[in-house]
């Protein structure tokens, strides 16, 4: 007997089984690339930089002297920006074959276009790479502790708006208790307990009274700056000397690790602040995925209802990680007045812990992405400064603007789909 399956009229024909389309997700890569090569193919169509370009790779102190590099302005950047479309051709053959573009060759694109843009902006000018990417370390590191901070908070399912908040408020203690005690080790003690003193507030009204995390945030944020103000013109100006001149942290090279080529005057010639950072960066990564602290820090990030059944305290473990969150971004705060700056003043961190927010959401809420965030955003903000002191074409204004556009491509482009911690921002109420 031959069964023959019934077919409703209004039902299509079987067919074969097509081959399902690329991920439009896939294609945000490639047509990227495409986009910003062809911008660097712009800048000398639009204004031709005649000169070599000398790309210094030692500092004066390098017991290695490595030779400069010079070309002509014009050669480096059609040279890079051949590698640029063979790069967005590369991502796009990785699209079609519904692969995502690797890591490595978004790396690779990344110093391709930088080397192109700087190839045509310092014409008959030199670029110092250990100034470049030693002062882009430096600036990253208060938006590491601020984007640690965001991170471990958010893990914990408590949005932390208040970093900038905390990262002023650990600036200001540390100058006013730097000051007083003249110990920078104080100083920094001092930020810290300045940014968990935030975190805690945060806490109390996140945590306990249930109120938006966002509005708490941002009110935090101005409430800081508020009182940091009023202190700095009431209190601090009057008394410069006795209460806004903390002592600074010094740079400690590291004997042989500094002394290798590039790379060690841009990591190992650093203050301990940065060494802390590096301490800091590889704990959390560790200890977040790696031990029954950030199992359960996690848990109440994602199931907190589960993470209740099992025995955990999820309110409890929220203000324990927030707390240690704050003392974080304290760290990051200390770093303007103990290391770049040597003293308060108004609005010193200049909304740098949105920025850090920023590379939370571009690392996609894990610690060694947010690092990586944070210091493709320091490269930036310090490529304004190397552009300004060579005298470059590109107008000022956009050079003051370049950090941020950088984070605004960096959110809404290159991040691609970003999931944050499910009950991130929601309160735990028991029932």
């Amino acid at each position: 007997m031959t069964i023959t399956p019934t077919v409703r009229p209004d039902e299509p024909p079987v067919t074969a089984l097509e081959p399902t389309a690329t991920p439009p997700g896939l294609w945000k890569t490639p047509v990227l690339f495409g986009v910003f090569a062809v911008l660097i193919a712009l800048l000398p169509l639009l204004k031709t930089r005649a000169g070599d370009t000398t790309f210094r790779l030692a500092a004066e102190t390098d017991f290695v002297k490595l030779p400069e590099l010079k070309a002509p302005s014009d050669a480096i950047t059609w040279t890079t920006v051949v590698l640029m479309l063979l790069g967005a051709g590369y991502a796009a053959w990785c699209a079609r074959s519904g692969r995502r573009t690797p890591l490595w060759l978004v790396a690779l694109f990344g110093v391709a276009a930088m080397t192109g843009f700087l190839g045509w902006a310092a014409a008959d000018e030199t670029i110092s790479v250990i100034f470049l990417l030693g002062g882009a370390l430096a600036l990253a590191v208060p938006l590491v502790f601020g984007a640690l901070g965001g991170v471990l908070g958010e893990r914990a399912g408590v949005v932390n708006i208040a970093i900038d908040g905390q990262l002023l408020f650990g600036a200001f203690g540390a100058a006013l208790i730097g000051s007083v005690t003249g110990s920078p080790w104080v100083a920094l003690l001092a930020a810290m307990f300045a940014g968990a003193l935030v975190a805690l507030v945060l806490g109390v009204f996140a945590i306990t009274y249930y109120v938006d995390q966002v509005i708490v945030g941002v009110v935090l944020n101005v409430l800081v700056i508020g009182i940091t103000s009023f202190m700095f013109s009431q209190v601090l100006a009057p008394n410069a000397a006795a209460l806004n001149s903390p002592p600074r942290f010094e740079r400690i090279p590291i004997p042989l690790l500094g002394e290798i080529p590039i790379v060690g005057p841009i990591l190992f010639r650093q203050t301990i602040l940065v060494y802390l950072m590096y301490v800091a960066v590889a704990v959390i990564s560790w200890a977040l995925y790696r031990t029954r602290w950030g199992l359960r820090v996690r848990a109440v990030g994602e199931h907190p209802m589960a993470a209740d059944t099992v025995g955990i305290k999820v309110n409890l473990t929220r203000y324990r990680t927030v707390l240690l969150a704050g003392l974080i971004a304290g760290a990051g705060g200390a770093t303007y007045t103990l290391v770049s700056v040597s003293q308060f003043n108004r609005e010193l961190t200049g909304g740098a812990g949105y920025i850090a927010l920023a590379a939370v959401i571009f690392g996609k809420w894990d610690p060694l992405r947010a690092t990586l965030a944070a210091l493709l955003f320091g490269f930036a903000q310090n490529l304004q400064n190397v552009l300004s002191v060579i005298g470059s074409p590109v107008p000022s204004q956009f050079m003051l603007m370049l950090p941020y556009v950088v984070t605004i491509f960096a959110v809404a482009g290159l991040v691609g789909r970003s999931r944050p911690p499910e009950a991130d921002g929601i309160p735990y109420i028991k029932a």
